[in-house]
């Protein structure tokens, strides 16, 4: 479904991502690495955010390096940010309803399954008002409301305790299941990990290794989410 081939990406003279040659079909895979290995630069250039140096990333076959992020969204990929982007003015209802693209759909189950009690957050805006944690978890919901084809998750464990982070677990394969997609997480929490059913570890801008869970797991240093640094 998801192919990239030969993928680089420089700034300011320093190579951050180094002939990266990955293909996706209908998993779980989770890239993990050392900090500053490249992989949130690698999932912000499957989303177009950021444009390779070199490179293609096919999508169905087709190319789509050199379309925007509005062109990939509208053919089913989906990105949730490690820092949420704050939208005063909009409620919480409002992004769910833009996100799910169906007007009598019950908002309820997405908010519960990131942890959240929809009477308490569904009028509230997306603002300064809303800690980071419950930031992150609405844009969680929202990615989820996709239902897209591709989703692609950077750090979602960040800023959310741990009771809301198990669930969010559970929650992450059951939408695997049911959508039958592409899910792709940054992560390094050892729970995440588990969720894989292909890993990919980035070591300075390379793959340097990539396997089945049973594979790779034993091999990595990895942790355990002992409350996330949850601010709600």
């Amino acid at each position: 479904m998801l192919e990239l081939i030969d993928i680089c990406y420089a700034t300011n003279g320093k190579q951050i991502l180094d002939n990266i040659n990955l293909k996706f079909s209908d998993e779980i895979a989770v890239i993990t690495g050392a900090n500053g290995a490249g992989k949130s630069t690698l999932a912000k250039i499957v989303m177009g955010i950021l444009k390779p140096t070199s490179g293609k990333i096919l999508y169905n076959g087709q190319d789509i390096t050199d379309f925007s992020i509005t062109e990939r969204a509208k053919m089913g990929i989906a990105f949730a940010f490690q820092q949420p982007v704050k939208f005063k003015g909009l409620r919480v209802m409002d992004m769910l309803r833009l996100a799910s693209k169906q007007k009598n759909v019950s908002l309820n189950v997405y908010l519960g399954d990131v942890g959240l009690c929809a009477k308490d957050y569904l009028t509230r805006e997306l603002s300064g008002e809303l800690s980071g944690g419950e930031l992150k978890r609405i844009e969680i919901a929202s990615v989820l409301a996709r239902k897209a084809k591709v989703t692609i998750f950077d750090e979602p464990e960040a800023g959310i305790d741990l009771w809301s982070f198990t669930n969010l677990v559970k929650t992450f394969r059951h939408f695997q299941n049911s959508t039958q997609g592409t899910m792709i997480i940054i992560s390094h929490q050892e729970k995440m990990i588990e969720l894989a059913d292909k890993i990919i570890v980035l070591n300075s801008g390379k793959v340097e290794k990539i396997g089945k869970k049973d594979e790779i797991m034993p091999t990595l240093s990895i942790k355990s989410c002992n409350g996330c640094g949850g601010n709600r």
